[in-house]
């Protein structure tokens, strides 16, 4: 009979979720102590707020886990649950906001940060360049800058090719150029936070991540986490969630905030030794007889027969009691004691049809309605509702994913019984995944592709497909992904490694099995993973010149990140050596002799990437960059007209181009192109301080202030943007305000020079020439090349102690 019709039929999703609640068997121990937790107070003693399941494969812990999120929604939490399918912490933080925003509760400035830091990783290939923009140019290198840029170019001698090269270079320069990067950066995109954005994304990102929580638990009794399938991302999140949970290096999370942990293993007492009394641990055991015959009455499965089987079978694994009770009912007298569970569920399903259909959603990783369809046989093609509510499919984000100790036994079948068979459904897959690449990759620029997850999602999956299929024909394109992949990043990288030991392991082929051992262990390093990464694809991986020269391109420039100068000249050096006409190489090295203050060699380099690639909108930028922060301003101005000629949505360069124009007396064509790159990006916190600027040059204060308050909103512990409100009250003759907003920019940075400046001529302006002087000699303590601060302290001095308002100081 039809519902009422003013009765809301439930979604197949509530329906799924109604089942499985009703088959959910036993562990009434471990829900009641996370369920009591919700009523204490955060202030009672026995309240805890980390919770760890922990279990063999099949014991159930991740059933325990969405009834665990089921009991913290009941009591009104909002809920996140993460599975291994992030490769970092990054990943977590996205997946995390992800789910808020479903539930109504966005992190909006969470959102807002990881599309900046998207963004920036790509400019930051253009922007590492020395600070152009300060005409009192560089401070000395620390000495233990120059004791290690010495003991490095002692080393490099042993390199091939820069041997000689290096013995030309003056480790003090080598030394200035690694104290300068953070200052170099900052030349271009002036904020602070966009500066550690680049080096250094988890400082940033993590403390915006935390207040977003922390505004979200007032909003609602509880937030609670739950991060699934630790075993496999605790390498390379233990760290950061110790971190975060401690609250001393990324600010406070409330107390209202529970997470829940749950993997195979015990907590690595590296990390977790000091947490012991804090953390409810939930060890599980498989079921009892008891238990299981308790569930398999509930499901109708009376015949003892079948009970004794599924007893001797499932050896107590929930998830296998479960998977074989779902068919249990039917089925008959048992006739080979030999079978395994998952053997027994398929032969117990008696509709063939249904048999072959779960057989072939165990074939992809994860499961969509269309990857099902290009898998699966015709007939049994519109399964895929029935599917998704079976005991062991798990549903995550849309997609849903088998058991791993119920999937694993059925990929051994398939592979074993035919090998042609199981060929030909991965070619169907992997065809599947490219057809949902190219289409992903429509109106993408191509050195964007791995940078956009829909297209790396696509192309991860068709990789994962194709080695199943034909393993050794298809590894050495996989391993080329390898380069892209370290160009993204640790995250990105870890991805793909996990792709080629997934494919080791599900298609049982050795070959595979090595590499992804050996590329997931490299990686487990954060810092020099994809380092190491790249060192293993140039030394085994058969790549020809061409590609070689790509990689050892992406290493230069991962070096040249962790200021290892004297080794990106190495690889940047054999990469042109190997293929003079490829222009990345080139324009890398180009931007380390810029980093270095190098300029002349840089623009050599320059000119030759720009030969090999005259409409190359990234070479010219990267030229146009360098011509910018050597003040040669007519030549910058002319590349980067040609650069947005040919890219004009680029807006770091819009940005550099405004920069230029305003230095050459062209405010209002520099105010265009910002308005044009903040109508492109307009959370670009540079742009916002750079418009503020012009906009208050021009006579437009009240603009000016506008952009400064949104580029405060977005980054309000920035002591650049703190330091910048003081300029604003300086300019207005707000004196006293202004010292206190330099006050704050010095408490968020001590080392902050230019905010001892401006706060200097607001002392000064206040009849405080003491104060003033102090602050002076402060500054060129830390930087005895400041000549600005050194003309204005004699200035102060011939003076006297009447005040006066000097100019402002140079950036």
């Amino acid at each position: 009979m039809a519902a009422a019709p003013n009765v809301p039929r439930p979604s197949m999703r509530e329906l799924i979720q109604r089942r499985r609640r009703a088959e959910f068997l036993g562990r009434g121990a471990e829900l009641d102590a996370y369920r009591r937790n919700f009523a204490l107070g955060t202030e009672d003693p026995a309240y805890r707020f980390l919770f760890h399941v922990r279990g063999n494969a099949g014991i159930g812990k991740s059933s325990l886990v969405r009834e665990m999120e089921r009991i913290a929604g009941e009591h009104g939490a909002v809920t996140a649950r993460i599975d291994d399918s992030v490769g970092g912490a990054v990943e977590v933080m996205a997946a995390v906001s992800l789910r808020s925003g479903e539930l109504g509760h966005p992190l909006k400035a969470v959102d807002r940060l990881l599309h900046t830091y998207r963004q920036r990783r790509h400019e930051a290939e253009s922007v590492l360049g020395a600070p152009g923009d300060d005409p009192a140019g560089p401070s000395a290198p620390s000495p233990a800058a120059r004791a290690t840029a010495q003991a490095a170019l002692t080393g490099l001698g042993m390199l091939p090719v820069v041997g000689t090269f290096a013995g030309a270079l003056d480790p003090g320069q080598i030394a200035e150029g690694a104290d300068r990067l953070r200052t170099a950066l900052s030349a271009r995109l002036r904020s602070h936070d966009d500066v550690r954005l680049v080096l250094d994304p988890l400082s940033v990102l993590t403390p915006v991540f935390v207040t977003e929580v922390g505004r979200i638990a007032a909003e609602v009794p509880w937030v609670a986490l739950f991060l699934d399938t630790y075993e496999r991302t605790a390498p390379f999140l233990d760290r950061w969630l110790c971190d975060l949970l401690a609250g001393e290096r990324y600010g406070a999370l409330p107390g209202n905030v529970v997470v829940t942990l749950a993997g195979q293993r015990s907590l690595d007492p590296v990390h977790w030794a000091d947490w012991a009394d804090l953390v409810v641990d939930l060890p599980l055991a498989p079921f009892s007889e008891s238990e299981t015959r308790s569930f398999l009455s509930g499901r109708g499965v009376l015949a003892e027969s079948v009970v004794q089987d599924v007893l001797r079978l499932s050896r107590g694994l929930p998830v296998l009691v479960s998977t074989l009770a779902e068919s249990a009912a039917q089925a008959g007298a048992v006739d080979d004691p030999s079978t395994t569970a998952v053997e027994r569920f398929l032969k117990w399903e008696s509709d063939p049809v249904r048999r072959a259909a779960a057989l072939a959603g165990a074939l992809p990783r994860r499961l969509d309605e269309d990857v099902f369809r290009a898998v699966a046989d015709e007939t049994g093609a519109d399964l895929f509702g029935w599917l998704r509510a079976l005991p062991f499919v798990d549903v995550l984000g849309g997609r849903a994913r088998y058991h791993e100790v119920v999937r694993a036994p059925m990929l051994r079948l398939q592979r074993t019984t035919s090998a042609d068979r199981w060929r030909a459904a991965h070619e169907r897959l992997a065809q599947c995944y490219t057809d949902r690449r190219e289409a992903e990759s429509r109106g993408l620029t191509w050195h964007l592709r791995w940078s956009e997850e829909g297209w790396r999602a696509a192309r991860l999956e068709e990789a994962y497909h194709l080695l199943c299929a034909k393993p050794r024909e298809a590894l050495p394109a996989v391993l080329r992904d390898g380069v892209d992949a370290c160009d993204e990043g640790p995250e990105v990288a870890r991805r793909w490694a996990g792709t080629v030991a997934a494919a080791g392991e599900d298609g049982d082929a050795a070959v595979l099995r090595e590499w992804g051992r050996g590329l997931l262990g490299a990686l487990r390093d954060e810092e020099r993973g994809t380092i190491a990464v790249l060192g293993m694809l140039l030394g085994r991986a058969g790549l020809t010149d061409s590609e070689r020269t790509r990689a050892l391109s992406v290493r230069g420039e991962a070096r040249r990140r962790r200021r290892e100068y004297t080794e990106a000249f190495a690889d940047f050096d054999l990469a042109i050596a190997l293929t003079p006409e490829s222009p990345r190489p080139y324009t890398g090295r180009a931007v380390t002799h810029r980093d270095l203050g190098a300029f002349d060699r840089a623009l050599e380099d320059h000119d030759r990437a720009c030969d090999l690639a005259p409409d190359g909108e990234r070479a010219l930028g990267h030229r146009g960059e360098t011509y910018r922060v050597a003040g040669r301003l007519d030549e910058a101005l002319a590349d980067f007209d040609r650069a947005l000629g040919i890219a004009p949505t680029t807006t770091w360069a819009l940005a550099s181009r405004a920069d230029v124009l305003r230095r050459l007396g062209r405010p209002q064509e520099a105010l265009t192109d910002l308005d044009r790159a903040l109508s492109l990006e307009p959370d670009y916190v540079w742009a916002l301080v750079r418009r503020s600027r012009l906009r208050r040059a021009l006579g437009d204060a009240g603009g000016g202030l506008v952009d400064l308050d949104r580029a405060q909103d977005l980054s309000p512990d920035d002591p650049w943007l703190v330091g910048e409100r003081g300029e604003t009250l300086r300019e207005r003759g707000r004196y006293a305000e202004a010292v206190a907003q330099y006050d704050r920019a010095l408490e968020l940075d001590p080392g902050y020079t230019w905010a001892l400046g401006s706060r200097a001529l607001a002392q000064h302006a206040l009849g405080r020439s003491e104060l003033a002087l102090a602050d002076l000699d402060r500054a060129l303590g830390m930087d005895p090349n400041y000549t600005w601060a050194r003309a204005r302290r004699a200035e102060i001095v011939a003076a006297g102690t009447g005040p006066r308002v000097p100019s402002l100081p140079s950036e």
